[in-house]
């Protein structure tokens, strides 16, 4: 069959805390792992995973998968289960210890027929992903690929993560994708410009189609190459853990992409997604339609597009 969506990128077993809610222990998440849900919970049901996670987690993390309706998976065993202990302060400032690191993933860990699909989307948690996998990805499918770039951006010093990055390495996998989508520290980090839609602008000059950056509750902005968009956020009433919003958002963009929305239309539906997973902690998140399509609708006369 011809999957939807192949997402790459390791799921991670997180501790969360934040000012109004702490994890019940290790959490399933990951970039990856929030995308597929989204998309699962919108009701796209061809959906394949691939990354590596460590024994003490795999049989947890198979029985999660299945139970949430996720049951196309290729999953590498390596010596660590990735993630982060996630420690949010009361301005949203958070720092990440890490708790493990699990493996990389090369082209030999996708199997063939995962291949055959519509959309991949790359959501490195840490550098598990690297150019020549990009690269394959690129030459071997058809498939448009959305870049999440946050593992490229983080390295480990003494258990913690700091933000850096090989600014010509990332340009250069940037110009293999159709988008890419940083959070706003990541675009700094990623092109040296404070200012969002610059670094969109740049992020397309560099190759891609479309440069993406969320902005947490100011909402997010996009270039197209033509078109510069101002996405505004919806004002939720209970934000209690950001951890996996833009995930999220990165799959709800794709499943509006997939169902022949434009570039305007899948950033409103991205952003009205995303703002209910900031009212949930761990990937016990309900998404419904008709919710996002009433937050949708809350926030679209407030959107702006420009020429670019």
């Amino acid at each position: 069959m011809t999957y939807d969506v192949l997402a790459i990128g390791n799921p991670v077993y997180d501790i969360i805390i934040t000012p109004y809610v702490r994890s019940r222990g290790r959490v399933l998440s990951g970039c990856s792992v929030n995308a597929s849900l989204t998309l699962r919970r919108l009701g796209f049901k061809r959906i394949a995973l691939v990354g590596t996670i460590g024994r003490n987690f795999l049989d947890r993390f198979k029985r999660e998968l299945r139970r949430y309706g996720i049951s196309n998976f290729a999953i590498s065993v390596t010596d660590e289960t990735g993630g982060f202990e996630l420690i949010y302060d009361e301005e949203g400032n958070r720092e990440l210890h890490v708790l493990g690191i699990a493996g990389k993933i090369s082209f030999h860990d996708i199997p063939d027929e995962y291949l055959d699909v519509r959309y991949i989307l790359l959501g490195p948690i840490l550098d598990e992903i690297d150019y020549s996998l990009v690269e394959y990805l690129s030459s071997t499918t058809k498939a448009e690929i959305f870049l999440d770039p946050q593992g490229l951006t983080r390295i480990v010093t003494k258990g913690r993560v700091q933000r850096v990055c090989d600014r010509k390495y990332i340009s250069e996998i940037v110009k293999l994708v159709k988008y890419v989508k940083p959070n706003e520290i990541e675009s700094y980090v990623i092109t040296g410009i404070r200012d969002p839609l610059e670094a969109a602008k740049t992020l397309v000059a560099w190759g891609a189609e479309v440069g993406i950056v969320t902005l947490a509750e100011r909402g997010s902005v996009a270039y197209d190459g033509t078109s510069l968009y101002r996405i505004p956020a919806y004002r939720t009433m209970r934000a209690v853990d950001p951890t996996g919003a833009g995930d999220v958002y990165a799959g709800a963009f794709i499943a509006k992409r997939l169902e022949g929305g434009s570039i305007a239309s899948a950033c409103l539906f991205a952003s009205a997604t995303a703002s209910i997973k900031v009212e949930h902690c761990g990937p016990e998140f309900s998404i419904k339609r008709k919710d996002v399509e009433e937050r949708y609708k809350a926030i679209a006369h407030e959107m702006d597009i420009l020429k670019g």
